[in-house]
């Protein structure tokens, strides 16, 4: 026994109820009507074409990038010659804002504590005795 879809949108209704059926009633096939169907294409087909445009202009970046990387110099000589025998300057000490630093840190002598790294000995100060 074959299904037929369609008899499965008709409504279910008894010999009773059944209404009697006009010339207007028209049966749309599954697929849609013609318009229907002409409209899901060319939906589809701008989709598809969208696509193709979007793909053709990403190889187009990437070849003008491929060809700009391909002409460009690869190790660009710099303009001006650095000389090394100009000290770094500090521009905050230039302009007056921030004093200004010896080259070498000042080494501070160190404690005794701070060379065996145990902690300094208490004060010879008697604590006063509980009442």
């Amino acid at each position: 026994m074959v299904l037929d879809p369609r008899d499965l949108l008709r409504p279910r209704m008894g010999s009773a109820d059944t209404p009697a059926v006009s010339g207007d009633v028209v049966a749309v096939p599954l697929g849609g009507t013609r318009q229907e169907r002409l409209q899901r294409l060319q939906i589809g087909g701008a989709g598809i074409l969208g696509m193709v445009l979007v793909i053709a202009l990403a190889d187009i970046v990437n070849s003008r990038a491929q060809e700009t990387e391909a002409n460009a110099v690869p190790e660009a000589a710099p303009t001006v010659v650095a000389s090394e025998a100009s000290a770094p300057s500090d521009p905050l000490v230039d302009a007056g804002v921030a004093p200004e630093l010896p080259p070498e840190p000042i080494a501070e002598p160190e404690s005794e504590s701070d060379r065996t790294g145990d902690v300094p000995p208490p004060n010879t100060v008697q604590n006063a005795p509980l009442q």
